[in-house]
């Protein structure tokens, strides 16, 4: 029973330690720039997908913003409904 618990309390102690060094030292990952993280937001993406469309369609430029319930997902939605509206427009331009 007492070899149990030594190693028990050998085991918790070594996680521990562990996780304190590994929380102590800092994050060498490359942050996302901007547009990364745009191109990985799904408002965004379906935004541009939608300017797109009615761009292509001919409709004016009026983004459907109560498809989200956030106030930044409606935002970041907007940018994406713009830009995907304004660079289809760009593309049919001779």
């Amino acid at each position: 029973m007492t070899k149990l618990s030594a190693y028990t309390l050998a085991i918790a102690v070594s996680l521990g330690t562990t996780a304190m060094l590994d929380n102590s030292q800092p994050s060498h990952r490359p942050k996302a720039s901007a547009e990364a993280r745009l191109q990985g937001d799904g408002a965004f993406r379906d935004g541009l997908y939608l300017g797109k469309l009615a761009a292509q369609s001919g409709q004016p430029q009026h983004p459907a913003i109560a498809r989200w319930s956030t106030d930044q997902d409606r935002a970041t939605f907007t940018a994406g409904y713009r830009r995907g509206y304004n660079d289809s427009l760009a593309r049919m331009e001779p």
